[in-house]
């Protein structure tokens, strides 16, 4: 078995066109690419491959899939053949293991992990509501131009001056100190006693890509200087702070529909932004940009703009930051704010539009950028020029593309008014000196981590009989997995008059043909706008002051009021595979492409079938049709779910209906008559509901 971790790498190293490109000639129609279909003959291409979406499809035979399914098709290869075809040539070692009992006890243990957090973060909401959060941290946030709303939204709170506040709660809700600790929720002194890190501070949670609470800023109102003025989570299992973006679950959707995030510093940065109506914005919370943070906002978008304060270290930062991005082989842009504001201040001054006009006209790639802010110092004299020139071709090399690096060249070279093919050497030199530098680094690294493997302990949980290592016990910390295997009820076995086969449809299993055209677009809905915010109106029943919902998680939790799940097999287990990489919080795009990559044939059918075919690369309007997404989705999820409901309950009449005809006990004839007459009231309930949406 290949360890998930590296079946992940290989995942997000395979790029659609890099895969194809190896087997057709690819030519570009604007953002896709065209080619003659390898899988038939035909003179006119139709064979379509989409970068953006990590898919291609032949409008000719109808084959479709991702870089794996291509390779698996191509070269007639299974699943785990095709992942050790890509590892090879992206040069990913592939070490094949059994998942150990440690690993399964390890992903129990960040459940846990996450609970706690998520119940802190509930605590330090109520508790701003209190008279003491009230007087103090609330009357902060609203000195800083914060609305109730963006104060309810992002979750924001306080820790009150108590030090024992937070931790004599969580106890008393059951949870274990064990896992208040490793949260760094509470400190744990050696005489026993248990104390709250965060204590007389307004709150910032942090969330996670699927919006799970994983860790807390905490920001002192004192002047006292010997007082920090702000306290962090530690890094946990569950947090890693130069993998983690502050706002990144509320921008998300934004950054990937404008195809562009905007980077700032600090907490407030991003809340007055979003607020104004900017949301596309995260922030590195106060750290130094780093590759993973920056991979992180890839999984969005290619195109960074930076927006860090107009001081001196705002700018020292934005020029850090410049070269990571680029090396990640993003496209990266800049823009200086005056001198003595911070994106906070800037945004709190100005309106959407005005703020919206100045990063239009102020954003600068980093060549101009640099030159701009290196060419003052320089002057007239020969050799700064000289040092700013070489500085600008040494970022360059940092790019990985080829063709980028070239255009930067004849750019530099052009504003310079230098050699070209001089540019072009010190670039080259630069870049071969980078990657030999890289290379004895990533040597380095591989020794530390064997000698260190040498001598590591084994970790166990306790002892079995075999000696081999014990997964903690489920409990209230420690609860099972979400998803069990399915059971149906008494009322989800087909009718006697109903195909008792189930239907094979290009890999789907269909065994109840008059509920599939719902649950298939339900599965719609959760595959392409799962992550998107319902927007119901306040006279909706759905509507709840305060609280926000996505689609994935409003079906969910409809369908689980219900206690109903899919009934076609094929569905239900994209369903059930969709909410178990949703719960580990995996962004929309990575869950999309590892359906359709999924090792279950029924699973990346269903995600082809949902995610591939229904798509027109082509179609000339579709930026023009994201305008009304959100109102499709208000109009249609609750209408489908009400639809859903109502040929459930027709299906339970028809089976009620023919055990009628077939049973001659009286009183079994009169309690199914009573269910009928309870089933009929409740469809006729649902279709006037379903009338009125």
């Amino acid at each position: 078995m290949i360890p998930q971790e590296t079946v992940n790498r290989i995942l997000d190293a395979a790029q659609i066109t890099d895969v194809v490109g190896d087997f057709v000639t690819l030519k570009k129609r604007g953002a896709n690419h065209m080619a003659c279909c390898p899988f038939h003959n035909e003179k006119t291409p139709s064979f379509v491959v989409s970068p953006s979406k990590g898919i291609y499809k032949c409008f000719g035979c109808g084959k479709s899939g991702t870089a794996v399914g291509f390779i698996m098709e191509h070269e007639n290869l299974s699943y785990v053949e095709a992942l050790k075809y890509l590892a090879k040539k992206y040069h990913i070692e592939v070490v094949e293991k059994e998942e150990s009992a440690e690993e399964i006890a390890n992903r129990q243990r960040n459940e846990s992990l996450l609970l706690v957090s998520e119940f802190a973060g509930k605590f330090f909401q109520d508790s701003l509501k209190t008279p003491e959060g009230q007087a103090i941290g609330y009357q902060y946030f609203k000195s800083r131009g914060l609305e109730d709303e963006t104060i309810a939204k992002y979750g924001l709170g306080w820790a009150p001056v108590s030090r024992k506040s937070l931790s004599d709660a969580a106890r008393a809700a059951g949870y274990k100190e064990e896992f208040l600790v490793e949260t760094g929720l509470s400190i744990k002194y050696d005489d026993g006693r248990l104390v709250d890190r965060f204590f007389d501070r307004v709150i910032f949670p942090i969330h996670s890509v699927s919006g799970r609470v994983i860790a807390f800023g905490g920001r002192t109102l004192k002047t006292d200087k010997s007082v920090a003025k702000y306290v962090n989570s530690p890094e946990t299992e569950i947090y890693v702070k130069s993998r983690s973006l502050y706002g990144i679950w509320f921008a998300k959707n934004e950054m990937s529909r404008q195809d562009k995030c905007i980077l700032v510093e600090g907490y407030l940065d991003v809340l007055s932004m979003h607020q104004l109506g900017i949301k596309n914005v995260v922030a590195s919370s106060g750290t130094s940009l780093t590759v993973e943070q920056i991979r992180l906002i890839r999984k969005f978008t290619n195109n960074v703009t930076i927006i860090y304060d107009g001081d001196g270290a705002g700018i020292k930062a934005a020029l850090r930051g410049i070269g990571l991005v680029l090396k990640e082989g993003l496209n990266v842009k800049v823009v200086l704010l005056p001198e003595g504001q911070d994106p906070d201040d800037f945004a709190r001054r100005h309106t959407l539009e005005e703020v919206q006009d100045h990063i239009a006209r102020n954003e600068q790639d980093f060549i101009g950028f640099k030159t701009d802010l290196l060419l003052g110092e320089a002057g007239n004299d020969p050799l700064k020029r000289a040092t700013l020139i070489n500085d600008v071709a040494d970022t360059i090399a940092l790019i990985p593309d080829a063709v980028v690096r070239a255009v930067y060249v004849k750019t530099c070279a052009d504003k310079f008014e230098i050699d070209e093919q001089i540019l072009t050497d010190r670039v080259s030199r630069s870049r071969t000196e980078m990657l030999l530098a890289e290379q004895k680094e990533k040597e380095r690294a591989r020794q530390r981590e064997e000698s260190r493997a040498s001598v590591r302990p084994v970790q166990t949980y306790g002892p079995s009989d075999s000696g081999a290592p014990v997964p903690p016990e489920y409990g209230p910390d420690v609860p099972p997995p979400a998803y069990d295997d399915y059971m149906p009820s008494d009322y989800d076995a087909p009718a006697a008059d109903m195909p008792a086969e189930p239907v094979v449809e290009g890999g789907i299993v269909i065994t109840e043909p008059h509920l599939a055209p719902c649950e298939k677009e339900l599965l719609g809905f959760i595959l392409e706008e799962g992550c998107t915010e319902l927007e119901f109106d306040r006279d909706s029943k759905y509507y709840v002051e305060g609280e926000t919902v996505n689609v994935a998680e409003f079906i969910d939790g409809i369908l689980a009021d219900d206690e109903a799940d899919f009934v076609n097999p094929s569905y239900r287990k994209v369903y059930q595979e969709y909410f178990r990489m949703y719960d580990e919080g995996l962004p929309q795009l990575t869950i999309r492409k590892r359906l359709l990559d999924n090792m279950d044939p029924e699973i990346s059918a269903v995600a082809r079938d949902l995610l591939i075919e229904k798509h027109q690369l082509t179609v000339k309007n579709y930026e023009q049709s994201l305008t009304s997404v959100s109102t499709r989705l208000v109009i249609y999820v609750p209408k489908t779910l009400l639809t859903y409901q109502v040929k459930k309950v027709e299906l339970f009449l028809k089976e009620l209906t023919s055990e009628l005809a077939r049973t001659d006990d009286p009183q079994r004839q009169i309690e199914i008559m009573t269910r009928i007459g309870e089933y009929n009231k409740a469809r006729t309930r649902l279709n006037k509901e379903l009338g009125r949406v």
